[in-house]
């Protein structure tokens, strides 16, 4: 059993709702990243997203594109991040999911990805422009080395696409709360517990619910019907404003960024 299918099977023995903070890697530097991963741990998140900086983010909306460009200009890459993990990697942390697009791995080349990430200890890669038709030699490369690869669902996926997905995905589907981009405010509603259910008729995999969860209450709702709710952009900028200060420190961004995930816990 993979430490993500671990984490998700005591939520569901313990009949409770998971959190599954987001962030991007090398915002504000690759330094503070590495601090908050052992502390988002500490504080009970079920796994941790770890957004990898690329240059045209189409999915994310303003606060994560900001924070991505903020990363690039950084010198943040691959194997910086996956530095900072090997050296993070002495605490004890969640489960780490990279989360990416496929050019940066495309680039680094696949097997060289898969590899390095298993050496990081990664628990789980998911590439938000990757359809499941074309993930198959990432997928068999993550596979060898026991990494789950995980995939999104959409409010506009087909039934027949469900199934295509959940048979190669594992570790937990990312539903996505509605179409279009990060971190814009909306009710969660009837569209993400619709998905949630479709999702459930074809597969015994986690559900986790990102996508505009920016409240406690709408966290709680989700973990309603759903094992697990992600939230981004809330937490991505509250690392913004704390690193924007005249008086920003590492210790000032992690205190902010932990303050703002306890919200969700």
């Amino acid at each position: 059993m993979s430490s993500l299918a671990e984490r998700f099977a005591t939520l569901r023995y313990e009949k409770r709702g998971g959190f599954i903070p987001f962030i991007v890697a090398g915002d504000p530097n690759l330094g503070t990243t590495g601090e908050l991963l052992p502390a988002l741990s500490r504080l009970g998140a079920t796994a941790i997203e770890v957004g990898i900086p690329f240059s045209d983010p189409t999915a994310d909306g303003p606060v994560i594109q900001r924070a991505a460009q903020r990363s690039l200009r950084h010198g943040t890459a691959l194997p910086g991040v996956f530095q900072m993990l090997q050296d993070t990697r002495r605490q004890e942390l969640a489960p780490i999911v990279l989360f990416s697009y496929y050019n940066p791995i495309f680039q680094f080349g696949l097997e060289k990805f898969a590899s390095m990430a298993a050496a990081c200890g990664v628990a789980g890669v998911l590439v938000v422009d990757l359809p499941p038709e074309g993930a198959t030699v990432l997928h068999k490369e993550l596979r060898r080395l026991e990494i789950d690869l995980i995939l999104l669902a959409a409010p506009t996926t087909t039934d027949l696409r469900l199934k295509q997905i959940t048979r190669i995905a594992s570790g937990f589907i990312y539903a996505v709360a509605r179409t279009g981009v990060t971190g814009t405010a909306r009710k969660q509603g009837d569209e993400s517990q619709q998905l949630v259910a479709r999702i459930r008729a074809v597969t015994d995999l986690p559900v986790a619910v990102g996508f505009g969860i920016t409240t406690r209450d709408q966290a709680r709702r989700v973990c309603r019907y759903a094992d697990a709710a992600v939230v981004g952009s809330r937490l991505v900028a509250a690392i913004e404003t704390a690193a924007a200060g005249k008086k920003s420190s590492r210790s000032l961004v992690v205190r902010s960024a932990l303050e703002c995930a306890r919200e969700f816990v």
